[in-house]
């Protein structure tokens, strides 16, 4: 194939990439939903907990193409967006199931609401991290961009025993461009989908904890 058909291949499977439905665009469109909600929402109006939940099981698949470095995230940040689905039967808004585990005194408590959404906003700005680091290099492994996310977001909060783990779980990490491939992109639309998701990802976790500082609950844990 010569030159000039190998770019025109390479110019249809970008464009291929960006009218496409795939999970990044997905991802991406969901947080830019809730995150306008957030912007143009009045007093009285509250980000409601299944919209939350709907935009959140999204992120699971990104986990899931990390493989078994990130294996403990995704079971963990699975586990915890079901149990809020649960609860988004009896809990209208975010606000609903941090004021009831307030008033039990049982925030962090292990299995609680409050606890588990502590946690998926943890993984919500583990995959933002994530992002970031991506974008900032071209390396054909993403060891270094995996490592540095993880130290920032979550390796404050985990035991010796897990820190281990996933450091030895990074060299299993795909390649940059195995993990494009997983998500059904190219380095071009990945790179505008990556930022649509960090820049609306953002208010959403800054949102979230303020539904805890403003109670007065450390955000340390």
């Amino acid at each position: 194939m010569d030159e000039g058909a190998d770019n025109g291949f390479n110019h249809s499977q970008t464009k291929m990439s960006m009218t496409t439905k795939t999970p990044l665009s997905d991802i991406a469109k969901a947080f830019e939903e809730l995150s306008g909600f957030l912007g143009s929402q009045t007093k009285d109006q509250k980000l409601r907990l299944d919209n939350f939940c709907e935009a959140c099981s999204l992120v699971s698949v990104l986990f899931s193409c990390l493989g078994l470095a990130f294996k403990f995230a995704e079971m963990e940040y699975v586990a915890k967006v079901h149990d809020l689905v649960e609860a988004s039967k009896t809990y209208t808004t975010l606000e609903n199931v941090l004021d009831r585990d307030v008033a039990n005194d049982t925030v962090k408590k292990p299995g609680s609401h409050s606890r588990n959404l502590r946690r998926v906003r943890q993984g919500l700005d583990l995959i933002r991290a994530l992002f970031e680091e991506f974008l900032s290099t071209d390396d054909y492994y993403l060891k270094d961009a995996a490592s540095t996310a993880y130290s920032q977001v979550c390796a404050p909060y985990h035991t010796w025993a897990v820190r281990t783990a996933v450091s030895a779980g990074m060299y299993t990490l795909p390649t940059r461009e195995e993990l494009l491939q997983k998500l059904n992109e190219t380095d071009h639309t990945a790179e505008k989908k990556m930022r649509r998701y960090i820049e609306a990802s953002r208010p959403v976790i800054a949102y979230i904890d303020k539904l805890y500082s403003s109670r007065k609950i450390a955000l340390d844990w």
